[in-house]
């Protein structure tokens, strides 16, 4: 089975390199993300492009789907495997709140709970600059301003822009800014797997696990792209919305390295 599947996607890419446009159906049956990124980056008829961004879509929801069902498989196995095991914890954990040190178990069990339950307090800001934040200060010392200038809005817009594009297949991310957007670090993975899909399995993330997402990316895009770790994760998990000009700087290092590994190509360099 997966030598057909390693067939078929490789005869659809030769199609696509000999054919031009290809079907919605032949897009579906391509379960490779890098193929459907190489076909995105060289389409420039705009219903071609749209048809393939549904596809990759569509992949990484099979994907998810894919891996949810393992899961629940995985889960369902452990718990016919244990089942009378726990029923017997259960009733035995029922005994041990009814006993003689079953007031003292449940006072803790439940200040326990409230600690958990309790939002984590948002500290103010640290004196110490993060590395992101000193590139800034080290870019306006060297004559410029790395958020300012004549030209800033328009290149600041263009960013956004193809980092909006770039990422417009992947669900859960909707860049609008360069602050409230990436503040679960999903918007980091999607736009470090765009161009490095073997770098981690995008479907694996979780939203909710926002450190886990940015130690991700950004080991990511130092391992494969050669991308400083002008952001620190301790600092973002101390905001609930990371400062949008650390967030610009650091997007437009990457930019930059994509820039001179090839893998973005632009008449002009990004500032």
């Amino acid at each position: 089975m997966e030598a057909e599947k390693g067939t078929l996607e490789a005869g659809t890419k030769e199609q696509a390199d000999t054919m031009g446009q290809l079907t919605a159906e032949q897009l579906a049956a391509i379960e490779d993300e890098e193929i459907l990124n190489n076909m995105l980056d060289k389409a420039v008829d705009f219903e071609e492009r749209k048809m393939i961004r549904a596809a990759m879509r569509e992949l990484l929801k099979r994907k998810r789907e894919r891996r949810d069902r393992e899961r629940a498989a995985r889960m369902e196995n452990l718990r016919q495997g244990t089942g009378g095991k726990t029923s017997a914890s259960l009733s035995k954990d029922q005994k041990a709140s009814n006993g003689p040190g079953g007031a003292q178990f449940n006072a803790h069990r439940t200040a326990q709970a409230k600690t958990l339950s309790q939002p984590t307090s948002v500290s103010s800001p640290k004196t110490v600059s993060s590395p992101a934040q000193s590139h800034v200060a080290r870019v306006k010392m060297s004559g410029g301003s790395a958020v300012g200038g004549p030209n800033t809005k328009d290149v600041k817009q263009m960013l956004l822009d193809w980092c909006r594009v770039k990422t417009e297949p992947y669900e859960g991310v909707n860049i609008q800014n360069f602050s409230s957007s990436w503040a679960d670090g999903l918007a980091f993975c999607a736009l470090v797997h765009r161009f490095f899909p073997e770098g981690f399995e995008y479907c694996t993330l979780n939203p909710y696990d926002r450190k886990s997402n940015f130690e991700k990316a950004f080991k990511t895009a130092e391992r494969l792209a050669d991308c400083p770790p002008l952001l620190d994760v301790d600092d973002l998990m101390r905001m609930r919305e990371p400062d949008w000009k650390c967030v610009y700087t650091y997007i437009q290092e990457f930019y930059r390295c994509l820039v001179e590994k090839g893998l973005v190509k632009t008449k002009k360099k990004m500032p």
